[in-house]
């Protein structure tokens, strides 16, 4: 099981900084050939069909978490009845994709405010959407069962290659000046390829009986699955979707890039948790309460230290690596420093809650937690749109930053008094050296400013920062969390020797 963890964080965490490497070059050559307005209008389309990612978040979570415990026992009979009827609940959730994206064919064009004609709107939504299809829809039965099969490596490494291939072939049709929308149109055929080889490889290890016939419903809550990551969507899309409503394209543009940043390094820390999860869900299925309760305090604890420090340094560093980024584009200004402070901070929030996040899905707590998702989400929607118009940029920060730190809080104290049961002053201690930490951060002085930026400079810069900032985490949870600074030693030190 140790193993299996090893090679599902390793793979996934690889496969995520390739996705940040590769995230960063095709937005930079589409400002670049395009302009900041197609740049902006690829990003807003991006969101408004990233709906269909709920399709694997949603629903798929709940899958997941139903199949932990008929793999653990080997139940050949309830794995092939689960999977049945999920590629049977996933086929009708298609149609109303389709019905949606039909919708936005006719409806975007008219509600994004963009200088482009309708027919030119509507075509390059149509050849990103079959992007999307081809991503999240196709073979999505296959990830989830061998995600929550602890082989999670096979589809990251699926995943690799076509990215690789699919940046690849980008550049080099941009560069020869070709429109944006056979850039996307070839994407979507590239991205067709994993989910065939996916499909090959179950058949190939997995006794699935496709024709199995079963009484009730096998996977339990699907609805609710589908409910909350609805909202979780709609929370995390917000911004640009109000941005695209009541601003305009090139503030999305400037939205975007930052977004690439704060986005990229959010998915490192939850990439590292995607083979924790499945582990999680082994755990609470053989209901080793011992285990589960140490496994998930050293978790908290990494997650909360390491996410301090890489977002600490990320709200430092982000402004001048954007300002070398967009170096030459003069279309839009892409220096928003209160922006960016705001926008690293929600980032960091929703990081801050991934222990509690990963252990309501190992624990299928979909119906229980509910509420709180929809909640983050209106009051994401209402300060927001409320604060757009004021502030701009930095209004739909605020209403991101705080729809965060609540939904963080109430998953907080929700895992301590209903799955990991534990006292709630252990949240509230963490919490605090959090806050402690940021202070120290912000109380130190850095007077090297950098003024003819370049990514040498930006680079020099970064390794000052990280020092100093490791150091002073260091120091405080010295203090605060001496034992799993041991427990940290000895572990390093373990792999030092066996190696």
């Amino acid at each position: 099981m140790q193993k299996e963890l090893k090679l599902n964080t390793i793979s996934s965490l690889l496969f995520e900084i390739l996705t940040i490497v590769c995230g960063f070059i095709l937005p930079r050559l589409i400002m670049e050939q395009y302009g900041s307005e197609i740049n902006g209008l690829v990003n807003s389309i991006t969101q408004f069909i990233g709906i269909i990612t709920f399709l694997e978040f949603g629903v798929g979570k709940v899958v997941q978490s139903a199949l932990y415990k008929p793999l653990t026992e080997n139940d050949k009979g309830e794995i092939s009845r689960i999977v049945v009827s999920a590629r049977k609940f996933f086929n009708r959730i298609a149609l109303i994709m389709a019905v949606y994206v039909a919708f936005l064919f006719v409806v975007y064009p008219f509600i994004s405010k963009q200088n482009f004609g309708w027919l030119y709107t509507a075509m390059l939504l149509a050849a990103m959407s079959i992007s999307s299809y081809a991503q999240y829809f196709f073979g999505i039965v296959d990830r989830l069962l061998l995600t929550a099969d602890q082989k999670g490596y096979i589809q990251y490494t699926a995943q690799a290659i076509t990215l690789i291939l699919n940046t690849v072939a980008c550049v080099i049709l941009i560069k020869l000046g070709c429109s944006i929308h056979v850039v996307k149109m070839t994407s979507s055929i590239i991205f067709l390829a994993r989910p065939i080889y996916l499909s090959w490889y179950v058949r190939r290890h997995y006794d699935i009986d496709t024709k199995i016939e079963y009484e009730g419903e096998p996977i339990k809550q699907k609805w609710n699955g589908l409910a909350q990551h609805l909202a979780y969507t709609v929370l995390n899309d917000t911004d640009t979707i109000v941005l695209t409503i009541m601003g305009t394209l090139s503030e999305v543009s400037i939205y975007g890039a930052y977004n690439l940043v704060v986005v990229g390094v959010k998915k490192l820390f939850t990439s590292a948790m995607n083979g924790v999860e499945a582990y999680l869900g082994n755990l609470w299925a053989r209901q080793d309460e011992q285990k589960l309760h140490e496994t998930f305090s050293w978790t908290e604890w990494l997650v909360h230290t390491a996410v301090i420090f890489v977002f600490g340094c990320t709200g430092v560093l982000i402004v001048p690596f954007v300002q070398c980024y967009t170096k030459g584009v003069t279309d839009a200004n892409y220096i928003q420093p209160l922006f960016a402070v705001l926008i690293v901070a929600a980032h960091a929030c929703h990081c801050l809650r991934l222990p509690y996040n990963l252990m309501i899905f190992a624990a299928g707590h979909y119906k229980q937690t509910q509420s709180n998702y929809i909640i983050a989400t209106v009051m994401n929607i209402v300060i927001s749109v409320a604060c757009v118009k004021f502030w701009g940029l930095v209004g739909v920060a605020i209403g991101t930053l705080v729809s965060m730190l609540y939904q963080t809080v109430w998953m907080a104290f929700y895992n301590a008094r209903h799955l990991v049961r534990r006292p709630v002053k252990l949240f509230a201690k963490q919490f605090l050296v959090d806050a402690i930490t940021v202070v120290c951060y912000v109380l130190i002085p850095f007077a090297r400013v950098l003024e003819n930026v370049s990514y040498l400079s930006w680079i020099v810069l970064a390794v000052e920062i990280a020092a100093t900032f490791m150091a002073v985490s260091f120091a405080i949870n010295f203090i605060f969390y001496r034992s799993f600074l041991l427990q940290l030693y000895q572990r390093v030190l373990l792999k030092m020797k066996k190696a």
